[in-house]
């Protein structure tokens, strides 16, 4: 079966060189209409990057008993979310899906299980970013469930398996939020640059420096990491991406940090490029 799907990734994917990785903090939904410094970062990313043939995203809003690919022609644009401004709930993203790369996705992952979805679409964790990096819609897109019943290690092992996709010009991303307490956000805070409560700092500091020194383990275990690491991640569904991110670093690789900043005294933006 992995012959197989190897030939296939062979056959409906050119060569390239080793596209890189992205986890991108996506923060408010908000960020697809408005213009600020995260928005201008993901550009310049998004600028950096060579031309991507797919994407396969990884998205913090979309949570599966199991893991499930998007595999239609055309994913439908997802406003999963409530109380914001109509201008946003009228944006479309009309990226194409790519059943085939839905289906060479199924078959390279040999952990578990992987059904195709014609139901979901793209989710405001992926398309709001997304359209930053791509604006005209046109590189085709899907989405990857998050299984929740599913721990930390679970979830890099996967990221690892998708690594050929790579090397056939599939651009993946991670989109979530590393630090993400929405219960505690200082909400009069907001427009205050980089206000972070002393815990939400300190998990970014230690969060950053495992990342940067490649020390994925720490990462992984986040649940024995302290107080700060318990406050920061309540629930794992924003972090989760992030493990998928780091499973696909090659030994040696380089990787950065951009958009490196808190919000709201319980969120941070944080988003890492790999190669």
């Amino acid at each position: 079966m992995q012959v197989q799907s190897l030939r296939r990734i062979a056959q409906s994917f050119t060569n390239t060189a080793t596209m890189p990785v992205l986890f991108l903090g996506h923060g408010s939904p908000m960020n697809a209409i408005e213009e600020n410094e995260f928005v201008a970062g993901f550009r310049k990313t998004g600028q950096s990057l060579p031309r991507p043939q797919a994407i396969l995203c990884i998205s913090a809003h979309w949570e599966t008993r199991g893991t499930f690919v998007t595999a239609m022609e055309q994913p439908r644009t997802i406003h999963d979310f409530g109380g914001f401004p109509q201008a946003l709930f009228a944006v479309q993203y009309p990226a194409p899906g790519s059943p085939e790369l839905a289906r060479i996705t199924q078959e390279i992952i040999t952990q578990t299980p992987v059904g195709l979805d014609e139901q979901w679409g793209l989710d405001h964790g992926a398309w709001s970013v997304i359209k930053h990096l791509y604006p005209d819609a046109d590189v085709p897109v899907i989405q990857m469930s998050i299984d929740y019943t599913q721990g930390p290690a679970y979830h890099y092992e996967l990221g690892r398996q998708l690594a050929a996709l790579r090397n056939k010009g599939v651009l993946i991303v991670g989109s979530g939020n590393m630090v993400h307490n929405l219960r505690m956000v200082a909400w009069n805070k907001l427009d205050t640059p980089g206000f972070g409560y002393d815990w939400a700092l300190e998990a970014r500091e230690k969060m950053n420096a495992a990342i940067l020194r490649g020390d994925h383990q720490t990462l992984v275990n986040f649940q024995q990491q302290g107080r700060a690491f318990d406050l920061a991640i309540p629930s794992p569904e924003h972090y989760l991406p992030l493990l998928y991110t780091l499973g696909l670093q090659q030994k040696g690789e380089a990787i950065s940090l951009f958009n490196d900043q808190a919000l709201g005294g319980s969120l941070t933006m944080t988003s890492v490029k790999i190669g």
